[in-house]
Formats: structure tokens, C-alpha cells, sequence
């Protein structure tokens, strides 16, 4: 095939972080300096975010037979851009500039952070299996070693190695399932596999078995149940700042290309599989509510209570017409916005030098009389998780629940509303702990290092647009509804 201007055009988001890899790489060869390869990565990720802009006037524009640029992949590079960016700003503050040493190198981590946005960026373009397979693994593959990069700390080497085994057993299913379905079609694009089910009516028992097989693959990757008992450990193993790029980016990215997956063949949501997805959508909700209810490790908290979110939008996946995939990109960027605040204040609170990150419960006792700022900000994420009114998370929430009505998904609905009953309870239990007064407390804001306020700075301005988009979600509707149409 020909490439031209064009085609490059709407390539630029990914060439411009693969160009930003190769730097990084370079810079760190010739001279290791920790700001220096923060602010390269900095850069790289700001210039991709740009350079969406322009990829949206060439789009819809089928690049090559593996990838589509179109105002739906754009949408979510620009999440996936982001949160990247948000996570590479806390891992910058996380590792600091202190003399009392990391014992490793600080640099790489920027290189693995981008090389699984990288991934993410390939996911979401992706209109054939193989463009899926190889964006899923560039994803995946540089997150094993970012789970496990604290690794003088046994708990970060744990979660790495179980991220791993299991991550992989996740890819060997999702291969079965492309081998069958492919078996059954005759083709490896989306839309090649789109016709030939539509063709047949309901899909055979072959492409169910491999539609199936796939679904688990995915599954394991955003933590559904019964593929999650990963999410806890590794959310309490991996560093601040990488739990925050696997909460956000890495599943936003798979979501993504799921949704992509059904809305392309819509007889994929009929039938057993649909049945399926209910069940597992249920029991997501239910078990990652009720399972956070027992936790007293902030991060093992907020891994169950991914699990419910990502129950929550599996009821739009299930509905699949009228507002579903509008309420899927509007619920992916409130939580993407509250998962980084929450994240983010674990980071600001944490060092990769104490040997553990401050995650536990009782070190948050008090804390609005010692860092009122940052208690602020996770006073706002926990009502927006929550999905409180005037925050981010009650617009998420509502669509959802406007998609399983709109579709008669009641015992959806149902499980929602339950679910979310039960998460107010344990969002509140943190937020309370945050006031509480300790005998001798004194008030003071412990003093921030510079790359400390920057965060400090950033996680400000997501308490304020959490609040922003409570009260006034009109701009995010309406980029979501162009997304969808034009996509």
C-alpha cells in the first residue's frame, strides 16, 4: 500500500510516542539525568496529545488493514494520552529527586510507562485481530516490569511475577479464541468477522466458543470477575504511580477495543454470550462491592472497587443500542479523571524509599489536620467513586443507569443501584478517617520538594474538573456524542 501525507497525519499520536521511546532510550544511553528524561517524556506526550487535532480532520481514515483512525480511536488516545501523562507526573514525584538514593534506575520507568501507552494507542485503533494481539501485548509485556520495579521490595516482585503468569494465561486464551472464530470466518478483521456472523443469523457454536474464549482473555486484563484475583495484590504490590497506569490507561485501552469488537458485530451480544456478560457483570458488581467492604489498604480498596466500576459498564456493553456506547466513553473519562486523584494522593503520600507505599487505612487517620490539600482532593474522588451528585461520577453513573433502563436491563439496573448503595458505605469509612482528630495532633502542611508541588498542582486541578464536570458535563457530552456519531 501507498502511504501519504494523510496517512501519516492520522498516524501522528502514535508516531510521535514511539519517536518520544526512541529519545527517551538514547537520552538515557548517553547520560542518565532523572528530570531530564522526566521532561523528554513530558514533552513526547504532550506533542501526541496535540497532534489528535489535526489525525481528527483526516479521520475516518483505514491506515492500514490492522488499524482505523477515527474520531472513536481518537477519543480514546487522548484518555489513554492523558492519563499517561498524569501517571509520568506522579512517578516524577514518586521517585523524586533526593539524594538519599533509589537503589536502581529511576529513567526506565519512563520507558515502560510510554511503551505501554504506546500499546494502548495500538489497541484502540485496532480494526483486525492481529492489529489487537500485537497492541494487547505492547501494553501488557512493558507492564510486568513496571508492576515489579520497586524491586527491592518483596510484595512489588510478587505482584510482578502474578501479574505475569496470569496475564499470560489471559493472551493464551485470547489467541485460542481468535484461532476458533477465525476458523469459523474466514477473517481476522472485525468487520470481515462483523458479516460473516450477521450472515448466519445467531453466530454457530464454533464463533460462540471462540467470542467466548476472547471475552475471558479480555476479561482477566480489566479484572472481572471470577478473572480478578489478581487486582488486589498486584494494585497493593505495584508502585503509586503504576497502579494508577493500570487502572487507568491499560484498562481504558482494553475497554476500548471491546466495545469496538461488538459494536462491530452486534450478533456477538445476542445470544449465549450475552448471557454471559451478565452474568459476569453482576458478580463483578456484587463481589468488588462487597469485597472492599472488609478492606482496611487503600489501594486493595480501590483494585475491588475497580472491579464494580468495570461491572458498571459492562451493563452498557450488554445494552448495546441507543446510548450505550455514549454512556461507555462518558463513564471511561469520569473514572480515568477520579481513579488518577485517588492514585495520586497514595503518591504524594508515598516513598519508594520507606519499602512500602503509605496505603494502609490508619495512615490516612487524621491526615486533613497534617496535608489539608491533599485530603480535599480525596474527599472529592471518594464522593465521585461514589457517584455523589455535582461530582464526575454521578454523570458516569446516570448514563449507565439511563443505557439498562433504556434497554429493560433490569436485574442490571438492579445489581447497580445495590452495588452502588453498598460502595457509598466504604467510600464514606475513608472519607471519615480522613477527619478524624488524634490527641496531640498539631495542623501543619508538611513541606513538598518541587516535583512533589507539581503533582500536588495536578491533582488540584483534576479535584476541580471532577466538580466542574459534576455541575456543568455539557462539554464532555458533547465530545463523546461527536466521538460516537462521527466513529
Amino acid at each position: 500500500m501507498e502511504f501519504t501525507t494523510q496517512h501519516f497525519i492520522a498516524l501522528a499520536p502514535l508516531l510521535i510516542t514511539s519517536a518520544t521511546i526512541i529519545v527517551v532510550m538514547l537520552a538515557i544511553a548517553w547520560r542518565r539525568n532523572h528530570s531530564q528524561t522526566f521532561l523528554i517524556s513530558v514533552a513526547g506526550l504532550n506533542l501526541a496529545l496535540l497532534s489528535i487535532l489535526p489525525a481528527l480532520k483526516v479521520a475516518p481514515l483505514a491506515v492500514t488493514p490492522l488499524l482505523q483512525i477515527d474520531s472513536f480511536a481518537c477519543l480514546y488516545m487522548a484518555l489513554i494520552l492523558v492519563a499517561t501523562l498524569a501517571c509520568v507526573t506522579l512517578a516524577h514525584a514518586y521517585l523524586g529527586d533526593g539524594g538519599s538514593g533509589y537503589p536502581g534506575n529511576r529513567e526506565e520507568l519512563y520507558l515502560l510507562i510510554l511503551m505501554a501507552a504506546a500499546g494502548g494507542l495500538v489497541l484502540v485503533s485496532a480494526q483486525h485481530l492481529a492489529g489487537l494481539f500485537v497492541g494487547l501485548e505492547l501494553l501488557s509485556v512493558p507492564v510486568y516490569g513496571l508492576v515489579a520495579y520497586a524491586f527491592f521490595n518483596k510484595r512489588s516482585l510478587e505482584a510482578g511475577i502474578k501479574y505475569m503468569v496470569l496475564s499470560a494465561a489471559g493472551s493464551a486464551f485470547l489467541l485460542f479464541g481468535m484461532a476458533l472464530l477465525y476458523a469459523d470466518s474466514g477473517s481476522l478483521s472485525f468487520v470481515g468477522i462483523g458479516q460473516a456472523l450477521a450472515a448466519t443469523g445467531l453466530p454457530s457454536s464454533l464463533a460462540q466458543m471462540g467470542l467466548g474464549m476472547m471475552l475471558i482473555g479480555l476479561a482477566f486484563k480489566l479484572s472481572l470477575v471470577p478473572f480478578h484475583l489478581w487486582t488486589p495484590d498486584v494494585y497493593e504490590g505495584a508502585p503509586a504511580p503504576v497502579a494508577a497506569f493500570l487502572a487507568t490507561a491499560s484498562k481504558v485501552a482494553v475497554f476500548a477495543v471491546m466495545v469496538r469488537l461488538f459494536q462491530i458485530s452486534p450478533a456477538a451480544s445476542s445470544g449465549v454470550l450475552s448471557d454471559v456478560l451478565t452474568i459476569i457483570a453482576i458478580a463483578s458488581i456484587l463481589f468488588g462491592n462487597l469485597l472492599a467492604l472488609t478492606q482496611s489498604n487503600l489501594k486493595r480498596l480501590l483494585g475491588y472497587s475497580s472491579i464494580a466500576h468495570f461491572g458498571y459498564l459492562l451493563i452498557a456493553l450488554v445494552a448495546s443500542k441507543g446510548l450505550a456506547v455514549e454512556a461507555i466513553g462518558v463513564y471511561l473519562v469520569t473514572y480515568v479523571i477520579t481513579s488518577l486523584g485517588a492514585f495520586g494522593v497514595i503518591t504524594l503520600m508515598s516513598s519508594p524509599y520507606n519499602g512500602r507505599d503509605a496505603d494502609a487505612l490508619y495512615e490516612y487517620r487524621g491526615l486533613f489536620w497534617r496535608r489539608p490539600y491533599l485530603t480535599a482532593v480525596l474527599t472529592v474522588m471518594m464522593l465521585s467513586l461514589a457517584g455523589i451528585p455535582l461530582t464526575a461520577g454521578f454523570i458516569g453513573k446516570f448514563y449507565i443507569i439511563a443505557t439498562g433502563v433504556e434497554s429493560h436491563q433490569w436485574w442490571l439496573v438492579g445489581s447497580l443501584v445495590l452495588g452502588s448503595a453498598i460502595g457509598v458505605f466504604y467510600y464514606l469509612r475513608v472519607m471519615v478517617t480522613l477527619y478524624l482528630i488524634e490527641p496531640n495532633l498539631r495542623r501543619h502542611d508538611a513541606q513538598l520538594h518541587w516535583e512533589q508541588r507539581a503533582g500536588g498542582v495536578m491533582l488540584l486541578a483534576i479535584a476541580v474538573l471532577a466538580f466542574f464536570l459534576g455541575l456543568y458535563p455539557q462539554p464532555l457530552l458533547v465530545l463523546v456524542k461527536q466521538a460516537v456519531l462521527a466513529g
